[in-house]
């Protein structure tokens, strides 16, 4: 099982986009609001050097902003 990240604010539109898209496949994943948590959003800016949501992990693979056809490449859905 893959370990998938989404960091997101509330206000994003592209997060709500990507985070309804996994759910709406049945994919699990964390969901981790910058906009609350310092400690995550310096944890998003390291691991990706984006200060821009939402960037999406999936194991140690970094996809920034909601790349639809990258996330389904590294989950290998359709």
């Amino acid at each position: 099982m893959k370990t998938i990240k989404v960091y997101s604010t509330p206000s994003c539109p592209w997060c709500v986009r990507a985070k309804e898209y996994l759910k709406g496949k049945n994919i699990p994943f964390e969901d981790i609001d910058v906009a609350a948590d310092v400690t995550k959003a310096k944890e998003m800016v390291q691991v990706s050097g984006q200060m821009g949501v939402p960037v999406i992990t999936v194991d140690n693979q970094v996809i920034i902003g909601f790349d639809q056809n990258k996330l389904n490449q590294l989950l290998g859905a359709k």
